[in-house]
């Protein structure tokens, strides 16, 4: 299996930045598609970003041009640089991707999720 980790949560005042990064490892022969997800309290997870492995990106309208999502193929990881950060960004940010240990078969992968919290 692919196991996700994801780090660089934590609390920040509006207006400032965080880095968070996620790293995969395991039984991997590819990852493909990677992405980060967000829930905040009462409220479902919704997509905030996506990226390709050959780098395309997509991002939901509420954080395009204030987030920026990237990849280390070499690494088998991704990062989401956040700036601008307000406080209905606050929630728990969960990493996905793909993976296929044949490359034929692909499932999708979920990080345990940090915390991001936007407080003044």
């Amino acid at each position: 299996q692919v196991q996700l980790v994801e780090s660089g949560g934590g609390l920040v005042q509006p207006g400032g930045s965080l880095r968070l990064s996620c790293a995969a490892s395991g039984r991997i022969f590819s990852i493909g598609v990677m992405g980060w997800y967000r829930q905040a309290p009462g409220k479902q997870r919704e997509l905030v970003a996506t990226i390709t492995r050959g780098g395309n990106t997509s991002y939901a309208d509420s954080v395009k041009g204030r987030f920026s999502i990237s990849r280390n193929n070499a690494k088998n990881t991704e990062y989401l640089q956040m700036s601008s950060l307000k406080p209905e960004d606050s929630a728990v940010y969960y990493c996905y991707a793909t993976g296929s240990l044949s490359g034929s078969t692909w499932s999708g992968y979920w990080g345990q999720g940090t915390q991001v919290t936007v407080s003044s």
